[in-house]
């Protein structure tokens, strides 16, 4: 909080200590400023301050109602209020006398004899409820300006009650005011309604609350299951590289048997054939040395064609190894290192797949006249965005469906609907994946026959309502238009108006009109309204401002004005006290229509149309 002045330097602020109770500072008595004022530090709004300074702003009486009974509903004990030094605690409270006695204090001070034998006495905690509120509900507020007096009216401009004494003498003189208890009911009838809005908002929170604690399980559990499919990935690579490590050990071992094999079998052969030619040279040698010529010469031809057989057997590859004992064989593990390396999980761009089918919420969707409003949700959590929705209703005939909405809303009223007939809607969610499934179809049936009421929302700020929005007057001279809640644009309709009042033979129009009609005039004087205009002697029908078709017969207190609009034929007919008055008004019509009544502040004029709702049937396809 800040404090100005015009003697001031400018501001002066102030910041709690622990050293001061309550963050409170007391400060000397300081001369008092004229103009002074206080300026809010969130806002920085000046709001100034009179000679009753603080005292001049009003009381948060309801603010102090709850802290009261907070801290009597806190208080564990209520103390005696008669006790001079340490307080006992209270056993009983008089009603009548409103206070509180410990036991030795109401036998001295309130003993249940003589005139105090009729007081009433009750237990504390009985009183500090019962007591305090029928006390609240007793104690009225004063005015702020006049202390004597109670408020009595709400002033609309400074939205603030007042008394009768601020009407008179004060500056609301001039002020729209209404009465206190009318705008009471109004501002609380807001509130319940603003309430029941912030309910459904936390009772989605407490929905959204639920599907959060759902999915920390849906994490935990997924989790779970997403650490086992790995590890029997992982298990699985495993495997199949042992298998293939097998294998390979399999073509070692048949390479490395072979190359024995071989080397053995080269072993075997030559070991024979040395043997052989070993043998040959011994024997050679031993010839060699005997003496007898002609003995050599009978054998000698013989041994050397077998000496030199057994040199050709002895070649050059056969004194070479036939394998050598490398192995011809390279494992290459270099990609699939690589690839165990480069081996982690796909990084999954959001949303990779269209969101899932809405539900749509029959407990918020409802018909009225032939408009029909539709909300659905996702239920499930999933991984695809939802960037919007598309809503199609078909025809009401069993035919094609069009889209009627598209967006992000989750709530959609469509209006211009057929009366007594049946439509399917349906909706979907999309991305940028592409669109979803549909939702399970609902039917939707309008009402049978067309009720309406006045529009508050699209009337002139003239016309005055009253009645529930049935009956309709004006608080000015000149004319004013409102039109009804219904539109039509099939179908026979008719409805009646009764005129509740009637002053100085004026001539209120009725007819139908588009909803872009010019309010400020009467209706007629333009080409988006039709309508029959009649004071007390005669009508006339009227559109575009043209005047047409001049009829005697008039209107007065009481009577009733009957409009009958045939969009199979395309015309519109009127009727005064249940007779057609005049020719038929008007002829191709066609396109969206609605009830229109123009009137200044000599009529007033109810509508006779029932308010019941229609209740919306709908079922599952």
């Amino acid at each position: 909080m800040s404090m100005y002045s015009e003697t001031d330097s400018g501001y002066g602020s102030y910041t709690p200590c622990l050293k001061s109770p309550n963050g409170v500072r007391v400060f000397p008595p300081a001369p008092i400023h004229r103009n002074c004022s206080i300026t809010c530090p969130l806002c920085h709004q000046s709001v100034s301050l009179d000679e009753r300074g603080l005292r001049g702003f009003p009381r948060n009486r309801l603010l102090e109602a709850i802290v009261s009974r907070y801290q009597q509903s806190r208080s564990e004990t209520v103390k005696c209020q008669l006790c001079d030094r340490n307080p006992a605690e209270a056993t009983v409270m008089c009603e009548q006398c409103d206070v509180f006695y410990c036991n030795p204090c109401q036998q001295r001070c309130h003993p249940s004899r003589g005139p105090l034998a009729k007081h009433r006495l009750v237990p504390p905690s009985q009183a500090a409820t019962g007591g305090s509120q029928q006390q609240t509900a007793r104690k009225l507020a004063t005015c702020t300006e006049h202390d004597l007096e109670n408020y009595s009216m709400y002033c609309v401009n400074c939205k603030t009650p007042v008394c009768y004494q601020c009407l008179e003498e004060g500056k609301h003189a001039m002020h729209d005011v209404k009465a206190l208890g009318a705008m009471w009911k109004q501002h609380k009838g807001q509130l319940s309604q603003a309430l029941n809005g912030v309910s459904d908002k936390a009772k989605d929170a407490k929905e959204f609350l639920v599907q959060l604690k759902n999915l920390l399980q849906q994490i935990q559990e997924n989790g779970v299951d997403f650490e086992a499919c790995l590890v029997a990935q992982c298990d699985g690579l495993i495997d199949t590289l042992n298998r293939q490590k097998a294998k390979l050990l399999t073509k070692v071992t048949k390479e490395r048997e072979y190359k024995l094999k071989v080397v053995r079998d080269q072993i075997t052969h030559c070991t024979v054939k040395l043997r052989q030619t070993t043998g040959l040279m011994e024997y050679c040698l031993e010839v060699l040395k005997e003496n007898d010529p002609s003995g050599f010469l009978q054998i000698s031809q013989a041994l050397i064609k077998q000496v030199q057989l057994s040199q050709e057997q002895w070649v050059k590859g056969a004194l070479e190894p036939k394998v050598c004992p490398e192995y011809d064989l390279s494992l290459n593990t270099d990609p699939l290192l690589q690839s165990i390396h480069q081996l982690d999980f796909i990084q999954v761009k959001y949303p990779f797949t269209v969101p899932p089918a809405p539900v749509l919420q029959l407990e918020k969707c409802c018909t009225r006249n032939n408009s029909a409003t539709l909300a659905w949700k996702i239920l499930t959590f999933t991984q695809s965005a939802v960037e919007g929705y598309v809503l199609e209703l078909d025809d009401g005939n069993g035919g094609q469906y069009r889209e009627v909405y598209v967006g992000k809303e989750t709530l959609c009223t469509v209006d211009g609907l057929h009366f007594n007939s049946s439509y399917n809607a349906r909706v979907k969610a999309y991305n940028s994946s592409g669109a979803g499934p549909y939702s399970k179809t609902v039917v939707l049936k309008t009402s049978d026959v067309a009720w309406f009421t006045f529009d508050p929302t699209s009337s002139h700020r003239d016309i005055v309502l009253s009645n529930e929005n049935q009956a309709v007057s004006c608080s000015s001279y000149d004319d004013r238009v409102v039109l009804g809640t219904a539109a039509f644009s099939k179908g026979v309709h008719y409805w009646e108006l009764t005129i509740d009042r009637y002053d100085n033979h004026p001539d209120p129009a009725f007819g139908v009109a588009r909803i872009n009609v010019i309010k400020d005039m009467m209706l007629g004087k333009d080409d988006k309204a039709w309508a029959m205009y009649v004071d007390n002697n005669r009508s006339w029908f009227m559109h575009n401002n043209s005047h047409t078709n001049r009829a005697e017969g008039g209107i007065m207190q009481g009577s009733t004005v009957g409009i009958l609009l045939d969009l199979n034929q395309h015309t519109l007919s009127f009727y005064i006290n249940k007779q057609q008055h005049g020719p038929v008004a008007f002829e191709n019509l066609d396109g969206v229509f609605i009830p229109a009544v123009s009137l200044n502040r000599n009529v007033q004029v109810s509508a006779n149309s029932s308010q019941q709702c229609t209740t919306i049937e709908m079922h599952y396809n």
